[in-house]
């Protein structure tokens, strides 16, 4: 044997051994002795471990006969000694346990594995290994005891590592688990315990591993990836590895699978679950008058908390008094679709607009009772439904299982249906669940009825305005007029806004603008009076003030609370134009020289209110002068403060240089913001005087 720095010769100062052991190892819970033992008989080396399980330092037993060791020999045989020497020699490598004796006379059995080794100088030497028996029955008892538990144990065993990480299971686990032990081994458990706690698992167990903490029979509610159609309920103990006899960093774990016997919690977490989800669609669904929106938000909604894919289909009408006939074909139109699922499936949601569904189909089923159906995707479904084969193959395709389907009822009519599918990876639909979607399914068929007769109120309303309103409005020689009508936003009901432009006698020219208070068809008709009249009052050539006292009694005699109005009647001849205002934004006036004012000498209140007299106002008009008229829509917004509008005007009409139709499309679009929430008028005449000439327009 080469000589590797012995740790016992005579002479050697506390130098290491040839084996050691670093903190936390096995060799450091079970002392193990080295010592060798010469040709003679004689102990020739001695490690530190022997001075720890004999009790004799290196200079007392060096060149001392390793008969020292051991109790006397009997009168009738070798020594102790003699016999390890002796054995390790003739087989090469002998073990036994042998009573050994302690430098303080204490006797205890010991275990030795001896086996010859080449000293120096070619001289053959005994090397014996020794640890205290009782330390080594221990460990092997420990150990069997570890491999039997983890082989045989019915409960779930873990280790993990500082990262959550698998570093150790059973095979009961891994059954619970529906994954083999090897797949486990260095992923997250995270990724094997798929909760809806919101993280609050997780967050257990970091605090096991971070903080120490133990958690002992906590409940916990998960699927498993290898199990994704069977929920269970678990108890789990965790505590901390502390490095505790060798171990690692980490987290340990015993996990019971309780499910049988918290069957009542599963429902009751189910239960949870459910009310969750459709406080969440009720709160979702339905937050605007569109139906396209309001569809959307219903699939947003389930998807994929409740199923991996839906769509909703309103039924196409010939007539709104027909009543749904199960034995006819039903038509219906696609208008929202959502999945998780990866291709062909979105295209099977998605990829078509509108649906035939032949009589005797499942959606004829559901429509009929007017109840939630469930049916499983097979091949009568496909004969029964789906019309089309390559639409079918698509079905197949896309991994879709089984499809909820509820009707939209609401009022006593038939809206649509919503379907909802779920793939093979998720637990076929329950009762409760047909239950929590013709609840979802109900409300949202009245946000999507609400919407339905919003949007034709509205139509007539847009109807109604659009006929009003003047399509077009002519030029004269003295007046050159562009006018803009922009209606709100969908999101907003039709407003109260008009103008018109009035050829009187004598060559004069009525400019007017208004908006009535409100939305709507009565805000349209209102608006619709109040013109007609305007105009026919117009053209009894009536003073502005005159005029505005007339209207606000014909307002008062409609029940129009509140109206505002501007009347300007231009008298070309003489260039002067007589102002009178009922509460309107007062009208700005841009000089042919770029200077803009605002003509503001008149501010009546508004026609429907009553009891005060109007007044009017004359202003000198001169050839290229330009006059604005607007309503509020143009420079009021929300967020936006109305001085900040009126400059933002002041400033378009300073700097105008185009036409006046490039004018007032560049005031629309540099003031009105992508949706407008008002309607916005601008009407912009430019003048020219009688008999000098024309100004460009």
């Amino acid at each position: 044997m080469s000589s590797p720095r012995p740790g016992g010769r005579p002479g050697d100062e506390q130098a290491p051994g040839p084996l050691w052991s670093e903190p936390g190892t096995l060799l450091e819970q079970v002392a193990v002795a080295v010592l060798g033992i010469d040709e003679d008989g004689r102990i020739c080396y001695w490690g530190p471990g022997a001075q720890r399980l004999f009790g004799h330092e290196a200079p007392d037993v060096l060149s001392r006969p390793a008969a020292v060791l051991f109790p006397a020999a009997p009168l009738d045989g070798a020594g102790a000694a003699e016999r390890l020497a002796e054995r390790g020699r003739t087989l090469g490598y002998w073990r036994a346990r042998v009573p050994t004796l302690h430098r303080d006379g204490r006797v205890f059995d010991c275990g030795f594995r001896v086996f010859p080794v080449t000293g120096a100088e070619g001289r053959s030497v005994i090397l014996g290994l020794a640890s205290e028996s009782a330390g080594l029955d221990r460990v092997k008892t420990n150990l069997a005891f570890l491999d039997a538990l983890f082989a045989t144990c019915p409960i779930g065993l873990v280790m993990l590592d500082e990262n959550l990480r698998y570093v150790h299971l059973n095979q009961a686990l891994a059954d619970m688990d529906g994954t083999p032990i090897e797949d486990h081994i260095g992923r997250t458990m995270a990724e094997f315990m798929i909760t809806s706690d919101g993280g609050e698992y997780q967050r257990m167990l970091r605090a096991v591993a971070d903080e120490g903490r133990t958690v002992v029979s906590t409940l916990v509610v998960l699927r498993t990836p290898g199990r994704p159609d069977r929920e269970q309920v678990r108890s789990v103990s965790f505590f901390p590895l502390s490095r505790a006899v060798g171990s690692r960093a980490g987290v340990g774990g015993l996990l019971v699978d309780v499910t049988d016997r918290e069957q009542a919690l599963l429902e009751a977490a189910a239960g949870r679950q459910r009310l969750a989800l459709l406080d969440r669609a009720a709160a979702r669904i339905g937050t605007t008058l569109d139906v396209n929106v309001t569809a959307r938000e219903l699939v947003d909604a389930v998807v994929p908390e409740f199923c991996d894919a839906s769509v909703v289909e309103v039924v196409e009408w010939k007539d709104e008094r027909e009543v749904f006939d199960p034995e006819s074909v039903l038509l219906t139109r696609r208008i929202a679709a959502g999945t998780c699922l990866p291709p062909p499936a979105p295209e099977l949601v998605g990829g078509l607009e509108r649906v035939t569904y032949p009589p005797g189909s499942s959606i004829h089923q559901a429509l009929t009772t007017g109840r939630p159906v469930c049916v499983p995707v097979n091949a009568d479904f496909m004969t029964r439904t789906v019309i089309h084969q390559a639409r079918a193959q698509l079905l197949v395709d896309s991994g879709l299982t089984s499809l909820l389907i509820a009707p939209l009822i609401a009022r006593g009519t038939v809206q649509g249906i919503t379907m909802f599918g779920r793939s093979g990876g998720r637990p076929d639909f329950t009762e409760e669940d047909l239950s929590l979607a013709g609840e979802i399914a109900s409300r949202a068929a009245l946000s999507l009825d609400n919407a339905r007769l919003y949007s034709r109120v509205q139509d007539i309303a847009l109807t109604l305005q659009r006929a009003l309103l003047p399509t077009a409005v002519a030029s004269g020689p003295s007046v050159h007029v562009a006018h803009r009508y922009l209606p709100g936003s969908q999101a907003t009901e039709v407003g109260g806004d008009w103008y018109d432009v009035i050829d009187l006698p004598g060559g004069r020219v009525a400019l007017v603008v208004g908006d009535v208070m409100g939305h709507g068809v009565p805000a349209a008709a209102a608006m619709g009076r109040l013109r007609i009249t305007a105009k026919a009052l117009a053209r009894q050539n009536l003073e502005p003030d005159r005029l505005l006292e007339e209207l606000d009694v014909c307002a008062q005699d409609a029940g129009i609370a509140y109206a505002t109005c501007l009347y300007i009647r231009y008298d070309p001849p003489t260039g002067l134009a007589r102002i009178a205002n009922a509460g309107h934004l007062p009208p700005l006036l841009r000089r042919a020289n770029g200077t803009v004012e605002s003509i503001d000498e008149v501010l009546g209140v508004p026609l429907g209110v009553g009891g005060v007299p109007f007044r009017t106002t004359e202003i000198e008009l001169h050839d290229g002068d330009t006059l604005a008229l607007y309503t509020d829509g143009l420079v009021e917004a929300r967020g936006v403060d109305i001085d900040e509008g009126m400059a933002a005007l002041r400033s378009r009409l300073e700097g105008m240089t185009g036409t006046l139709e490039e004018t007032a499309d560049g005031i629309l679009a540099r003031l009105l913001p992508e949706a407008p929430t008002d309607d916005a008028v601008i009407v912009l005449a430019r003048i020219r005087r009688e008999g000098l000439g024309d100004v460009p327009a």
